[in-house]
C-alpha cells in the first residue's frame, strides 16, 4: 500500500532524518549518472528528492505519483513538473524516458509486476532505470518510522531476479543508508562518517537497496545466408543426367 504523500514530504523535506537520508540516496545515484544532458528523466512513486540534480541540464523531468498516494507540486519556485497517475498507467509515451528512478514506488504497490511492466514500457532502447527499495536485512526496513519500514523490502537477489523476470538487463547495485533509522542527534551528526565506512566494509549491511538496469532491444533473427546454404539452388534440377533413362 502506498504511502501519502504529505507524509512522504514531510519525512524527506521537514525532518533532519529525511533530509540526510535525502542526501545519501541522491548522492549515490549522481555516482551512478553524473549527467543527464539532453535527456528525459522520470521518476515514479516519490523520487522527486532525488530529481533535482538534473534539473539544470536535461531536456525534461517528470516526477510520477501513484494515484492511492496522491501528489503534491514540484519543484517549489519552478513551473510544475510532477503529475498524477494510474500506477500501471503512466502519462508517457512508449520509449520517451532515457533514465528512470523508481522510488517508494515498487515496494508498496498491489501490482509490482505491472509497475515493472510499465517501467519497460516508458523506456527507450538502452534507457536507464534504478530501483531504490529497502534492504531486507537492514535496519531501515525493521522501523516504521521512515518510509522505507513500510512495503515490501527485498534482498539483492530477490529484486534482481524479479528483474530478469521482466526482461531487464542488471547493470550494477550498491547499498546505502549505512547509519540506523534514529533521530538522535548523535546519529544525525555522524551519517557521513558511516556511510563512508559501509561504503568500505563489504559485510556491513545498508538499509536501501539500488539495483540500476537496462532496457535492451536486440534486432530480430531473419533468415540470411546460412538459410540460402542450407537450401542451395539446383540450376539444373529437372534436366536429364547422361546414361540414365527417364522414369
Amino acid at each position: 500500500m502506498h504511502l501519502d504523500v504529505l507524509d512522504l514530504r514531510n519525512f524527506y523535506y521537514r525532518t533532519r532524518l529525511g533530509r540526510a537520508a535525502q542526501r545519501a540516496v541522491r548522492d549515490q545515484l549522481v555516482k551512478f549518472w553524473p549527467e543527464a544532458k539532453g535527456q528525459t528523466v522520470a521518476g515514479f512513486g516519490f523520487a522527486v528528492p532525488l530529481l533535482r540534480p538534473f534539473i539544470a541540464d536535461a531536456r525534461r523531468v517528470i516526477g510520477i505519483m501513484p494515484a492511492p498516494q496522491g501528489v503534491m507540486p514540484w519543484p517549489p519556485g519552478m513551473a510544475n513538473m510532477s503529475v498524477l497517475a494510474e500506477e500501471t498507467e503512466w502519462p508517457l509515451s512508449t520509449g520517451m524516458v532515457d533514465k528512470l528512478v523508481v522510488m517508494h514506488g515498487l515496494e508498496t504497490s498491489d501490482n509490482p509486476g505491472a509497475v515493472l511492466d510499465e517501467c519497460w514500457r516508458v523506456l527507450g532502447p538502452g534507457g536507464r532505470v534504478v530501483f531504490v527499495v529497502p534492504a531486507r536485512s537492514g535496519l531501515w526496513a525493521r522501523r516504521d518510522v521512515t518510509p522505507f519500514g513500510h512495503g515490501r523490502p527485498y534482498s539483492l537477489g530477490q529484486l534482481e531476479a524479479q528483474l530478469r523476470q521482466h526482461a531487464f538487463t542488471l547493470e550494477r547495485h550498491a547499498s546505502t543508508l549505512y547509519a540506523p533509522p534514529s533521530h538522535r542527534r548523535f546519529w544525525l551528526r555522524t551519517a557521513s562518517f558511516w556511510e563512508g565506512v559501509g561504503r568500505r566494509v563489504p559485510w556491513f549491511t545498508g538499509g536501501v537497496l539500488m539495483v540500476e538496469a537496462s532496457k535492451q532491444v536486440y534486432a530480430p533473427k531473419r533468415p540470411g545466408l546460412r538459410e540460402v546454404v542450407r537450401r542451395p539452388l539446383k540450376v539444373l534440377e529437372g534436366l536429364p543426367v547422361p546414361g540414365v533413362e527417364p522414369a
